[in-house]
This record gives structure tokens, sequence and C-alpha cells, in this order.
């Protein structure tokens, strides 16, 4: 998540803001740290970011 945020020139709180999503939540994700995202959580992000899930779970 890191690296498409970075390309796409975004932050956790650009995709809080346009996704409902928790900045927490995010932030967990951005990090690594979330152990157990939820499929729909991962959806929101993925669209937002025009991405696959599989993209965005991608390490580094």
């Amino acid at each position: 998540m890191r690296v498409i945020l970075a390309k796409k020139r975004l932050k956790v709180a650009d995709v809080a803001r346009e996704t409902g999503l928790s900045k927490s939540t995010l932030t967990a994700l951005y990090y690594e740290r979330s152990k157990n995202p939820t499929f729909e959580t991962l959806q929101k992000v993925a669209d937002f970011l025009e991405v696959t899930i599989d993209d965005l779970l991608k390490v580094g």
C-alpha cells in the first residue's frame, strides 16, 4: 500500500476521507500491522486506488 500511495501522491488521510474508513484502520494496513482486514475494507481501498486486492497486499 505504501508504494501505491507514493506513486499516486496520496496520504492515508486522503484514502480515509474518500472511502469512509477510519484512519487507524488504514494506518494499520499501511504499516502492515493489520492481521485480519475484512474483505470489504480491502475492496474499498483497492477500488479507490484503482488496483486489485492482490496488488494492495503485495509487500514492499
